[in-house]
């Protein structure tokens, strides 16, 4: 049950002599369900409350999170993030102001008309159990799996300097699989790749005939893959669905620009970045057609939110203009320590970790291309659906994509079914290749709840949409 706190209260009972004090509030809960080959394997529900205590000392931030949230127990943590600040202050590579954390207050909430209860954990069970029999359209259908997760975060910040924020967040989690095999070949169907399906809306999403329908289409593709020839290879065009574009942005664009990466903190553990901090402003890292924004107003993404964790209003910034480079992914402290203009991407996993420059929503916007259009510019090709493997080195720079699903395009035509199509390229030479972006038709929202970064580790949600996307003469090549 979540207890009623009040935060303001609680930064009457710091008594440490800080620059600046801030107490984070965040209660989470989740409710996971899933159905595997027939059986619910999943039907429970947890949670998590806490604070974290922030001071800045001496020009550096100092933090301590603490399950106890009492006055005392507050006490207790502001002595602790205070003692870890002074340390730090003796090792600083850079000093800090309040001017880190500009004063804001303002509320938001998920878009959704259905909370949590108004499906009950039974009603869900058999909406996921029927799902299942719907992917089951043959005894060659060998597994199969259907999950839902619904995640409730309520999320508090107030700041010695005024700051006064309260964010409510109603999320879901939604995936199909269907692997179907037939001797030693085995095909592997899912309902938006690896990930599957994450929004920030109510249980209006579950929509039973909707769902129904996706769970049989799931279940036929994954036959119809069995049959399928490998993909070919050689350099060709390709265009690319919006389930993959959602990973092709995340790994080349979305962690490529991640400030505290370009400036080195990340380079023990989820490594550097390719792009420099001169690249900002001169770098032509995709074609005139490329229009990357950092959104997080965008309703019923992952990943949308009005104020980051150390309280900073968020606006929607282009990351890349007409193909340029020009602003990076860095929170206020990062954006200090560059010079680099930035975004309110300063985010945490929960109140037991001090937040790190992160990605939110990273969409590319759409085009004017119809998908047919798309298709009807090919001469040979392949269309390419949902993410099922993927490799990229740790400057992400170079990488090499798996989907599951493709269909060659011949003479401006979808024609038969491929399995096992891949790709591989180089970051800026792939971006500066793109050909034709869809409409606002072609436009997909996705998400991943699992992006890990940062020591301690942090596993964080991201949202991304695009349209369906042409790329030429990228190297594409078959086989698992």
């Amino acid at each position: 049950m979540k207890l009623n706190i009040d935060i303001k209260e609680l930064l009457g009972a710091v008594d440490v002599p800080a620059q600046w004090v801030g107490i984070r509030e965040v209660y989470e809960a989740h409710t996971p369900r899933m159905i595997r080959d027939g059986v619910p394997v999943a039907n429970a529900r947890s949670s998590t409350h806490g604070i974290m205590v922030e001071v800045l000392v001496n020009g550096q931030f100092g933090y301590y999170g603490t399950p106890d949230m009492t006055k005392e127990g507050v006490s207790r943590a502001a002595k602790k993030a205070y003692q870890q600040a002074e340390i730090a202050s003796g090792h600083a590579l850079h000093h800090f102001d309040e001017s880190a954390r500009p004063s804001f207050q303002g509320e938001y909430r998920s878009p959704y008309t259905k909370n949590r209860e108004s499906l009950s954990a039974g009603n869900l069970n058999e909406l996921l159990l029927d799902a299942y029999n719907s992917l089951k359209v043959s005894d060659k259908i060998v597994s199969a799996s259907s999950l839902c997760q619904v995640i409730e975060t309520s999320f508090k910040f107030a700041s010695s300097n005024g700051s006064d924020i309260n964010q409510e967040f109603l999320m879901l989690e939604f995936d199909l699989s269907a692997t179907a095999a037939d001797g030693t070949n085995q095909q592997t169907r899912t309902f938006g790749g690896m990930r599957g399906t994450c929004r920030q809306m109510g249980l209006e999403y579950f929509d039973k005939y909707e769902i129904m329908a996706n769970a049989g289409r799931i279940g036929e593709q994954a036959l119809e893959l069995l049959e399928a020839e490998e993909c070919p290879t050689g350099e060709m065009d390709i265009v690319i669905a919006p389930d993959q574009m959602m990973l092709q942005i995340h790994e080349s664009i979305g962690h490529a620009l991640e400030v505290d990466r370009i400036l080195g903190d990340e380079r023990n553990y989820a490594g550097w970045s390719f792009v420099k901090l001169e690249d900002f402003g001169t770098l032509q890292y995709g074609s005139k057609l490329m229009n990357i924004t950092f959104d997080p107003t965008l309703e019923s993404e992952f990943a949308s939110y009005a104020f980051d964790d150390g309280g900073l209003k968020a606006t929607k910034e282009y990351l890349i203009k007409d193909g340029l480079l020009v602003r990076g992914l860095g929170g206020k402290e990062s954006q200090i320590r560059s010079g680099l203009d930035g975004v309110a991407n300063f985010r945490s996993s929960g109140w037991n970790r001090a937040p790190i420059d992160r990605m939110a929503n990273i969409n590319l916007e759409p085009g004017d291309s119809t998908f047919d259009e798309l298709i009807g510019q090919v001469e040979n090709g392949v269309y390419m659906e949902s993410n099922k493997s993927w490799s990229i080195d740790d400057y992400r720079n170079k990488f090499q994509f798996g989907c599951e699903y493709g269909k060659l395009i011949e003479n401006g035509k979808l024609t038969k079914t491929v399995k096992n199509p891949n790709y591989r390229a180089i970051s800026t030479p792939f971006w500066n290749s793109l050909k034709g972006v869809g409409n606002e038709d072609t436009f997909g929202i996705y998400g991943t709840p699992n992006c890990g970064k940062g020591e301690p580790n942090q596993s964080i949600r991201v949202g991304h949409a695009s349209p369906a996307c042409l790329f030429e003469n990228v190297q594409v090549f078959g086989g698992v």
